[in-house]
């Protein structure tokens, strides 16, 4: 996969907003770390990166701060290889 297919997302401004809008929690603990995260990181997220992000705003509040504090691990629907990927890199910011 040549880097420009790999990175569809970077290319369309209006994903990438909305992505940063979705980042915006109403618990301030995520508020930070997913709007720092995005600061420092957006710029190089990979598509599958991009989903795995999404997924994870797909959550709630307290499920996304439990995952992120590693009180708790990926099941279910996002427990898939690159969600983890995401979450080590997250846990690390």
């Amino acid at each position: 996969m040549s880097p420009e297919t790999n990175r569809e997302h970077q290319a369309d401004p209006a994903n990438r907003a909305r992505l940063r809008w979705r980042a915006r929690r109403g618990l301030l603990e995520n508020d930070l770390i997913l709007t720092r995260f995005l600061d420092a990181h957006e710029t190089e997220l990979t598509d599958e990166e991009v989903d795995a992000f999404t997924r994870l705003l797909d959550l709630s509040d307290n499920a996304l701060m439990d995952l992120v504090l590693a009180r708790s691990e990926p099941q279910g629907e996002i427990d898939l290889p690159h969600v983890h990927a995401l979450l080590a890199r997250l846990r690390r910011a």
